[in-house]
């Protein structure tokens, strides 16, 4: 068909704006390698693949890489001018936490290496990351250490407010920089994408073009899990925690921001900026802030071991002081972690710490407080005895992990807890809940040790409870039966123990410190794994506090059940009865019970079964053992 020339010069040139366009859009990779690499950095290459790394060092500046030798510098060329994500293609090493940071460039051009506002921190790498090439990179992820991953720093906190990067037109050609932090990080590629793109793992790879298609993902809704209940249910503040948080839990603890090493990296700097955040989340909804931790043998300042006695003294005075005069309203405070696992002396070791070398963040001012002392733990009573100095209208706690799993480990701490009683110095009890101080312990011991931690008259909280969810397959593989089962084995015991008040997840999303064994109970795309499904039910419907008469009058016998034979009495308002198994499974249920009496012959295997008792008033559980 003839066309006029007009038409088809318009035509043409339609078709070149919309190339140049495309072209315009296109990514910007850069090789890790390709820059001017400071004297600190190194490009091995190992199974064909060039990457950079920087030598093990022992100075770590807390915001800033502080010196020449510990940047790169990249000269970028883009395509055209527009707003770009940066994304980054890393590998954490086997030091886990200890090699997952480093810093860029808060904009382009050359930077002051020790101006913190010149550098963005990007920490808590080692549990994020995507690898499965259709998986679009964008927040946190789940991928853990020992593997390239990609991360869009653009869309995640790992320490500091991520940026996008803004390329004017004719100012194409643009300085960037890199610096290190820990050692055992190693960086292969970096990639300018089109903010507003959708880039998969595959398209990074590739550098090829993103979409402008959202992935679909599920939206959580509904109030926090423990709403009107008389005991919370938090969550922990970290950025990959962040998305959905009030959704789900009602209590906020800073995970890493109110560590000492984390707020006075550099002395007398302080860096209150994640902390703030993590108190704001709280108190804009209403939630109750529980401050982790002012003194610790882990993440604490570097420059601090080398102090005197007397000069690490005069430091914690002025910690204390400092946190304080920030925060003068704070009702929860954890002022030990860990005394009898980790307290803050070089060269400790209790299997889990490495031995606190030299160097390591121990803090080494276990004697500044007093040491052992002539209880044993006066360092502890010194720095409970500080603590109600510098905050006298506080809650003060004491927290530790795997002192729910033994009775000697649960009476050593119970003397610790009573040193401080018997002084008023203490007015709660940390019982921190990990995963690997339940796994295989009875649900009965759980409780009992419970109940004798609640003889020193103090409230218990669980402060940092995570549930692996990984089968014992080699390598283990992620496995929702055995989170859920093991969810519905322990949760209860801890939630309904009448002395517990409160307790805080420790993660709920990839991120979370204990990624590569599953205890994340959100996937990526926010869909819930069936543990949260349970969970949310659970604590919905489960009646707490004093229960009602109705629950209270009922009564099961014998317990433990041999054969699996019980009788339950008293059910004259009980509108059903359920008997679940440790998966979850329903083995038996009464309903349209008219009678005040029931016996039940349950033909199962000898183990732990949960007896649910549902009316009007709520749910209620209770634990029966079949011999």
């Amino acid at each position: 068909m003839f066309k006029p020339r007009y038409l088809l010069s318009l035509l043409g040139l339609l078709a070149f704006s919309s190339a140049t366009v495309q072209a315009q859009n296109a990514p910007v990779p850069q090789q890790a390698e390709s820059g001017t690499l400071g004297a600190d950095w190194t490009s091995p290459t190992q199974a064909g693949v060039q990457y950079v790394t920087v030598v093990p060092t022992a100075t770590i500046n807390a915001q800033n890489p502080g010196t020449a030798a510990r940047v790169i510098s990249y000269s970028v060329t883009f395509p055209a001018a527009g707003s770009y994500d940066l994304y980054a293609r890393v590998r954490v090493n086997a030091g886990g936490a200890n090699d997952d940071s480093f810093y860029y460039a808060n904009g382009f051009g050359t930077k002051l290496p020790a101006d913190d506002t010149n550098w963005i921190t990007v920490n808590q790498l080692n549990g994020v990351g995507y690898t499965g090439a259709s998986e679009v990179v964008a927040g946190a992820g789940g991928a853990q250490q020992n593997v390239w991953k990609w991360i869009n720093l653009s869309a995640f906190n790992g320490g500091e407010n991520p940026i996008n990067f803004t390329v004017t037109a004719g100012n194409l050609t643009q300085t960037f920089e890199i610096g290190a932090r820990e050692d055992g990080l190693d960086i292969d590629q970096f990639l300018f994408g089109q903010t507003g793109l959708f880039f998969t793992v595959a398209n990074l790879d590739a550098g090829a073009q993103g979409s402008t298609t959202p992935p679909t993902v599920f939206t959580p809704t509904g109030t926090p899990l423990a709403t009107g209940k008389p005991k919370y249910l938090g969550g922990v503040y970290s950025a990959p925690q962040l998305p959905f948080f009030t959704n789900y839990w009602n209590q906020v603890t800073p995970e890493n921001a109110g560590k000492w090493g984390s707020v006075e990296g550099t002395r007398d700097v302080y860096n209150w900026t994640e902390l703030d955040a993590a108190y704001a989340l709280a108190t804009t909804n209403g939630f109750p802030f529980r401050f982790h931790t002012l003194l610790w043998g882990n993440q604490q300042p570097l420059w601090l071991e080398t102090l005197t006695p007397a000069e690490q003294l005069t430091e914690i005075n002025q910690w204390f002081a400092a946190v304080a005069q920030r925060y003068p309203n704070l009702d929860l405070i954890e002022v030990v972690n860990e005394p009898v696992n980790d307290p803050p002396l070089n060269g400790f070791n209790s299997g889990f710490n490495n031995g606190n070398p030299a160097g390591s963040g121990a803090g080494n001012y276990y004697n500044a407080l007093g040491g052992a002392g002539t209880t044993g733990w006066d360092w502890i009573i010194t720095s409970f005895q500080l603590a109600r100095q510098y905050f006298p209208n506080a809650r003060l706690m004491l927290n530790e992990y795997s002192v729910e799993n033994t009775t000697t480990n649960a009476q050593r701490y119970l003397g610790i807890v009573n040193l401080l009683a018997t002084r008023n110095l203490i007015d709660a009890v940390g019982i921190q809940g990990h995963a690997f101080s339940t796994r295989g312990i009875p649900a009965a011991t759980l409780a009992a040790n419970l109940t004798l931690l609640a003889t020193a008259g103090k409230p218990l909280y669980i402060t940092e409870l995570d549930i692996d969810g990984v089968n014992s397959a080699t390598p283990p593989q992620l496995d929702d039966a055995v989170q859920l089962a093991e969810y519905q084995r322990v949760f209860p015991t801890l939630w309904e123990h009448p002395a517990v008040r409160g307790i805080t997840m420790w993660g709920y999303r990839p991120g979370h410190w204990r990624t590569a064994q599953g205890a994340y109970l959100a996937n990526g795309d926010n869909t819930e794994r069936p543990a949260l499904v349970w969970l949310k039910n659970y604590v919905r419907s489960t009646a707490l506090g004093v229960k009602s008469a109705s629950h209270t009058a009922v009564s099961l016998y014998p317990n433990p059940a041999k054969g699996g034979a019980i009788s339950l009495t008293g059910l004259g308002k009980i509108s059903s009865v359920r008997v679940l198994d440790a998966t979850g499974k329903v083995v038996k249920q009464l309903t349209g019970l008219q009678q005040g009496t029931a016996e039940i012959n349950l033909n199962v295997a000898p183990g732990l079964y949960l007896v649910q008792l549902t009316n009007g008033e709520g749910t209620s559980s209770r634990h029966l053992i079949v011999e």
